[in-house]
């Protein structure tokens, strides 16, 4: 079949170390990009930017952050909208407090602000595991939106908590269109999404795994149980900071504490669930699933109200869109743990044999 890789032979170590080894997948990703740059700015309209492909980015690059820390290095975390609430309070201020500093600048320190406070409650990680270790992040979630609420130089003193973020600007050009700000969070997103994927087969990536499979082993062969853990939590949750940057700056424009939510982090921690747990793939699958989930939900029931006349109550859309999540959770635990990213790699399994029984 079309995917197989026979005939493709690595002359240098270079080659053979490539992150897309297969040359299939490097035509795939190629016009995958190419699409995504070049035909959907063209062609989308304003309410597929802001309603769909914005928030499908942004919440791929929040699962990303969390599926580098609970996949590939083991630490289960439910304080993802709070690492998300750091950058994008901390971004707003570096653009309010310092005047003229870039844009990028701002989210690059963001995202460091958020890599500090996930290192300091990443500490309790070195002690306990598990269900004891969600416990803690959890106090996370209700610290850091308790000191966004309460500490009001956070939101520039205001009365309400809620902030509005500054308008982006990089090199005089302002992102100020929906398919602007679409090609914004598409070209951060990508550029952090491929840096994943290279960390993840890096010395990093693997002394993750290692910990992740047995720390007690990986520390026996040399890892520093220490440094791999907090480094995993510093890395998530600058992926995570960033993510809260583009949330309040090209989706939302105004936030709240209370808008990052405990139902946010189990939401990004159903898309890593749901699209595949320690996949780079399974983050972008995950996320699509959740976020188009509910417009596909609202166009059936509008169906059903207008063509065949059936009278829903109000509000059963978020009612069944919860009943649908927690179904879901429970189907791909029990049928397929490793989610949506793992019935592709099988897909590609049996391309690669077809039309020989598998």
């Amino acid at each position: 079949m079309f995917y197989r890789e026979a005939g493709q032979f690595k002359a240098t170590y270079a080659e053979d170390n490539q992150i897309f080894p297969i040359r299939q997948d490097r035509i795939g990703i190629t016009l995958i990009l190419l699409l995504a740059f070049l035909v959907i700015p063209l062609s989308a309209s304003p309410y597929i930017f802001s309603a769909i492909l914005i928030p499908f980015l942004i919440f791929s690059l929040a699962a990303l952050g969390l599926n580098i820390l609970t996949g590939y290095a083991g630490q289960l975390s439910l304080g993802t909208a709070a690492f998300m609430a750091v950058g994008a309070f901390a971004s707003y201020n570096f653009m309010l407090r310092l005047e003229g500093i870039p844009v990028l600048l701002a989210f690059a320190l963001s995202g460091c602000c958020a890599a500090a406070v996930g290192i300091v409650f990443g500490l309790p990680s070195l002690r306990i595991r598990g269900f004891y270790l969600a416990a803690s992040t959890l106090a996370t979630q209700f610290f850091i939106v308790w000191c966004l609420t309460k500490i009001g130089w956070f939101t520039n003193y205001s009365s309400s908590g809620v902030i509005t973020a500054q308008q982006i600007v990089i090199f005089g050009y302002a992102f100020d269109t929906p398919a602007a700000k679409y090609l914004f969070v598409l070209s951060v997103v990508s550029i952090m999404a491929l840096l994943a994927k290279n960390m993840v087969r890096s010395n990093t990536g693997r002394s993750w795994m290692a910990i992740r499979d047995m720390d007690m082993a990986a520390e026996v062969i040399g890892f520093r149980p220490m440094r791999t853990k907090l480094l995993a939590f510093a890395v998530s949750s600058f992926y995570c900071g960033v993510a809260g940057a583009l949330y309040a700056y090209a989706y939302l424009g105004t936030v709240e504490p209370e808008g990052f939510s405990l139902e946010m982090s189990f939401r990004i921690l159903f898309m890593v669930i749901i699209g595949g747990i320690g996949s780079i793939l399974g983050s972008f699958l995950g996320s699509a699933f959740i976020v188009l989930l509910p417009t596909l939900l609202n166009v059936l029931f509008h169906f059903l109200e207008t063509e065949l006349h059936v009278e829903l109550p109000s509000g059963i859309s978020s009612s069944v869109e919860l009943m649908v999540f927690g179904a879901l959770i429970i189907f791909f635990l029990i049928v397929e743990p490793h989610g949506l990213a793992r019935l592709w790699q099988i897909g590609k399994e049996k391309l690669r044999l077809w039309p020989f029984p598998h």
